[in-house]
């Protein structure tokens, strides 16, 4: 996000933004693809259980491929309300590029545009289309979103991060103190191994066992899990030219929109390549991300690195690191907080469990209508978006649902309005 921190349009954007890409996290968390079935794909039968512990075994760490995503997420025809508020046609400012010339004595009118620009972005994701590549070895990745006529690109590596766009000609550099991350990594395993037996010691009293083995684990969380999934291995198949495993999830829940979910496991290497999430009662997934093509081998390590090119506008940002102590203060001042409102971002509550859990954002201290305090690019989003019902507005899609209510509040979750209604009244 281009708006610098404490502007009036990175205030109003960090209210409402949460609430409007709920449902395109969720179905971004799950990594999404159509299958090709083929009957000449024959691979070794194994169970549920055994498909996880091989998927869960896979020590890949290096490839490079092509993935594809597109939404199909119900919502209304929002290409009217893309490259009209303000911000650069087909902007990228959502994807970080970090800012440009201007600085702490900026305008509010930049960080205006800026907000626009991300209104086009979250629009861009929750409707389009998009291809990418992906190079990953060890601890050296990269991501490069192909727009048209642009690209953007994220580079990581021990020495940092850089995130460059094209087209707005902006890049940020973050960087990370190493000799304070290994120092603080140094103490975390000095304590954990100073308390590590204790810890055993207790947790074996208070069960009355021994500490479960990996595989004792792994039976437990099926066991859990199949209370509220029906869990199985569906027919296989090929993605980006190899042949997959097909693991199928399907909630035991009236409450949920998600119909199912499959997953597709490299039937060689174990690695994820695919997976499609589909709506309840519909035939073709809802969002779907592919590799279209994927190779093990490390890549070359070129395509790792990056020089701002000449006229490029470059952002500088630390990422300070903490020692432990000062994680433990900010952890018992977390787990301390009285509710009080801060500048910080409205804590979540979350209710309900499984499939049909909501999430509860406290959106207005105030308890303010959802829409007062909106930009006007915001307000007109959200009034496309929504529709009014008893007690706010709501948005649905077919995976998710949110709803804004009129006492300030945001509930979402992958379930239906009813559920969301029902949440925000009873508070279960």
């Amino acid at each position: 996000m281009r708006a610098r921190p404490g502007s009036g349009a990175s205030r109003r954007l960090s209210r409402w933004i949460p609430a409007i890409t709920a449902p395109i996290a969720i179905g971004v968390a799950v990594v999404v693809v159509p299958m090709q079935a083929n009957a000449a794909v024959d691979l070794p039968d194994l169970t549920p259980a055994e498909l996880l512990e091989f998927a869960a075994a896979s020590d890949v760490d290096a490839l490079s491929g092509t993935v594809e995503q597109t939404s199909e997420l119900g919502l209304p025809d929002l290409s009217g309300l893309t490259g009209t508020m303000g911000g650069g046609a087909g902007g990228s400012g959502g994807f970080g590029s970090g800012g440009g010339p201007g600085g702490p004595g900026a305008s509010d009118e930049a960080g205006d545009a800026a907000s626009a620009t991300d209104l086009d972005d979250l629009i861009s994701l929750a409707t389009g289309t998009h291809t990418a590549r992906v190079y990953l070895d060890g601890m050296n990745a990269r991501l490069q979103v192909l727009d048209d006529l642009a690209e953007r690109n994220v580079y990581v590596t021990e020495d940092g991060a850089w995130i460059y766009d094209s087209r707005e000609q902006a890049a940020t550099h973050v960087t990370v103190d190493r000799a304070a991350v290994d120092a603080l990594k140094a103490e975390a395993e000095a304590d954990a191994e100073a308390h590590a037996d204790a810890a055993r010691d207790r947790l074996e009293a208070e069960l009355g066992t021994p500490l479960p083995t990996p595989d004792e684990v792994l039976d437990q969380a099926l066991a859990r899990l199949d209370e509220t999934t029906e869990v199985s291995v569906g027919t296989d198949a090929r993605v980006a030219g190899r042949e997959v495993y097909e693991l199928v999830l399907e909630p035991r829940d009236a409450d949920t929109l998600i119909g199912e979910i499959s997953v597709a496991v490299d039937g060689e290497t174990g690695v994820a390549l695919a997976a499609s999430v589909t709506a309840r009662g519909a035939d073709e997934p809802a969002f779907s991300v592919a590799f279209t093509e994927v190779a093990f081998d490390a890549p070359d390590a070129s395509v790792f690195e990056f020089t701002p090119p000449e006229g490029t506008a470059v952002t500088e940002h630390e990422v300070p690191v903490p020692t432990l102590a000062e994680l433990e203060q900010m952890k018992a001042e977390h787990d301390g907080d009285d509710g009080e409102t801060s500048d910080r971002m409205p804590r979540a509550e979350v209710i309900g469990e499984g499939w049909s859990t909501v999430v509860v954002l406290p959106m207005a201290a105030s308890g303010a209508d959802v829409m007062a305090g909106l930009d006007p690019e915001a307000s007109a989003l959200l009034a496309t978006l929504t529709e009014p019902v008893d007690g706010g507005r709501i948005l649905q899609t077919s995976l998710a649902t949110v709803l804004f209510t009129d006492d300030g509040r945001v509930l979402a979750g992958a379930v239906t309005a009813d559920r969301l209604l029902d949440a925000a009244t009873s508070g279960r």
